[in-house]
C-alpha cells in the first residue's frame, strides 16, 4: 500500500484524532476552540502575481497618455481581447436565473464538446469613448488573422460611422495571446488593414502579467457573463443575441456577428515580410508600442483568391459528368448536369412566391481580408448535395472539404435558405450513403476518378 495518507482536517476528524490521543472532546468544542484561536475556513488567494516588469508603471502612464491624445482630437480608443472560450451546446453555465422551484433547466451530466457544434469564441472591441462593445464570435480557431478580422469588422459595421473623419486608430491590447506583441502575423494583418481603411493604427500593449487591467474585460466582457449567467449556451445564434442583448444602466450597448470563418493555424510570417511592413516602433518600448502606417507593401505568401464558381483543390472529381446517360438516370447523383447555379448570381433574390428574398453574402476572401480562402460557392453546393441527396452525415462529409465541421454545418444551412429563396429543391436519391468509401464506391461505378481522401478529423 501507498504511505501517502490524505485527511479532510474536519473538525470531526480533529476531534476523533483528540479523544484516541487522551483528549475526549467534540466536534464542537473543536470548531469553537479553533476560532477562539482566530482560525476560520479559507479558500485559496489568488494575491501572488508573476515576475513585474520594471517599467509596468510607466507604460500604463504611456497607454494613458496616448489614449487622451487621440480622445482629444476625436479618433478612436479601442481595447480588444478574446473572451473565455464557450461549449456550445446543452452544458451547465455557471449562475442562476429565476425560474419555478424544483424546476431547473436539464443540461448534460458531463462537458464534452459537441463534434458538429464545437466551441464559440467570442472576440471583443470595446470602444472607450462611446462605452459601446462589439463582439465576433468565431468558430474555428483564435488567430491573429481572426482578431483583426474582428476589428474589420467592428471598423466597417460601426467605428467607421462613429468617426467619419478619424485618421488614426489606438488599439489597446494584452501582451500575449492572439494579439500578442510577438505575434507577428498580428502585426502583418494590421498593416493590411491600415491599408484598406487608409487609417494609421497605433497599438499599445499592456505589460506582460496585467492582463486582469485590460478594460474590455470590466466593460464589457464581465457584463456578458452576467447577461447569460445560468443560461445554457446551446447555439451559436444563442451566444450571439445574448452578446447583443448586452446593456447597463450607465449606457452600454453591445453589437455582435457570427464568424463561420475557417482560420488556419501555424501561418508564419518571414523576416523580410515583416521587415517591409510600413511599420514605426515608438522611443518608449518600441516591443510594446509601434504604429502602421497604411502604406501599401510586399503582399507575397498571402493565398491567393479561389474562383467562387469552381470547386476547391481536389473536389473537381465531384462536378464531373457520369459518361453514361443511362447512369445518370438511374442513380440520381451529384454527378448529374440537372443542377447548376444560377449563371450570374446577384445580390437580391426573388423567392418563388415573387418577394425579395434575404441577401447572401459571399465571404471575402484571398489578400488581405483577415481569413484564409475557404469555401467556393460550389464547394457549398456539393457539400448540401452530399448531404441533402445521399444522407451523408456532415461529420463525414468534412474532411473533404478541409474545414470544421461547424463551419460545414453553416454552409449547409447557408445554401439550403438560398436554393429554397431560388425555387431549387433537392431531391433524395434511393441511395444513401453512410461513409466515404460508400461515396468513392459510387463514382468508380459510374466510371469517375476518385483522389485519394484524407479521413483526417477537425
Amino acid at each position: 500500500m501507498s504511505p501517502l495518507r490524505w485527511t479532510t482536517k474536519s473538525t470531526r476528524r480533529l476531534a476523533s484524532e483528540l479523544t484516541r490521543a487522551g483528549h475526549r472532546v467534540s466536534a464542537d468544542t473543536v470548531a469553537g476552540l479553533l476560532r477562539e484561536e482566530g482560525f476560520s475556513l479559507q479558500g485559496n488567494a489568488k494575491t501572488i502575481g508573476g515576475a513585474q516588469h520594471p517599467d509596468r508603471d510607466a507604460q500604463f502612464r504611456y497607454i494613458n497618455e496616448r489614449a487622451k491624445e487621440f480622445q482629444a482630437v476625436g479618433n478612436p480608443v479601442v481595447s480588444v481581447d478574446t473572451k473565455k472560450k464557450e461549449l456550445v451546446g446543452n452544458y451547465k453555465n455557471a449562475g442562476l436565473e429565476w425560474h419555478r422551484a424544483g424546476d431547473p433547466v436539464r443540461v448534460r451530466t458531463h462537458d464534452f464538446p459537441d463534434a458538429e457544434l464545437g466551441k464559440a469564441i467570442p472576440y471583443g472591441i470595446y470602444d472607450l469613448t462611446a462605452d459601446t462593445g462589439w463582439v465576433s464570435v468565431g468558430t474555428d480557431h483564435d488567430t491573429a488573422a481572426f482578431a483583426v478580422s474582428s476589428v474589420r469588422r467592428w471598423w466597417h459595421a460601426a467605428g467607421r460611422t462613429a468617426y467619419p473623419h478619424a485618421r488614426r486608430l489606438l488599439i489597446t491590447a494584452d501582451a500575449g495571446g492572439s494579439n500578442g506583441y510577438r505575434t507577428r502575423a498580428w502585426k502583418f494583418e494590421l498593416a493590411a488593414l491600415a491599408v484598406e481603411t487608409g487609417t494609421e493604427i497605433t497599438v499599445c500593449h499592456f505589460p506582460p502579467g496585467t492582463s486582469k487591467w485590460n478594460r474590455i474585460e470590466h466593460r464589457l466582457f464581465s457584463h456578458i457573463a452576467m447577461n447569460w449567467r445560468g443560461r445554457p449556451l446551446t447555439s451559436h445564434d444563442v451566444i450571439v443575441n445574448s452578446i447583443a442583448a448586452t446593456t447597463t444602466r450607465t449606457g452600454l450597448t453591445t453589437r455582435a456577428e457570427l464568424d463561420t470563418a475557417f482560420y488556419a493555424t501555424g501561418v508564419r510570417i518571414s523576416d523580410g515580410q515583416l521587415k517591409a511592413l510600413p511599420l514605426d516602433v515608438h522611443d518608449w518600448h518600441g516591443e510594446w508600442n509601434y504604429t502602421l502606417r497604411p502604406e501599401e507593401h510586399r503582399r507575397d505568401g498571402i493565398p491567393p483568391i479561389p474562383p467562387q464558381h469552381e470547386p476547391g483543390p481536389g473536389r473537381v472529381w465531384l462536378t464531373h459528368t457520369p459518361p453514361s446517360p443511362a447512369s445518370r438516370r438511374s442513380n440520381g447523383t451529384c454527378w448529374s448536369p440537372s443542377w447548376r447555379w444560377p449563371a450570374q448570381p446577384s445580390g437580391k433574390k426573388t423567392s418563388p412566391s415573387g418577394e425579395a428574398a434575404t441577401d447572401t453574402k459571399i465571404p471575402a476572401a484571398g489578400l488581405y481580408t483577415g481569413r484564409r480562402p475557404g469555401l467556393t460557392l460550389v464547394d457549398r453546393l456539393l457539400a448540401t448535395i452530399l448531404y441533402q441527396r445521399f444522407k451523408l452525415p456532415q461529420i463525414v462529409i468534412t474532411p473533404l472539404f478541409a474545414v470544421t465541421p461547424v463551419t460545414l454545418n453553416r454552409a449547409i444551412s447557408q445554401t439550403r435558405r438560398l436554393l429554397h429563396d431560388i425555387g431549387h429543391t433537392i431531391e433524395p436519391s434511393s441511395t444513401h450513403l453512410a461513409i466515404l468509401v460508400e461515396l468513392t464506391s459510387l463514382a468508380t461505378h459510374l466510371s469517375i476518378p476518385t483522389p485519394e481522401i484524407k479521413t483526417a478529423s477537425y
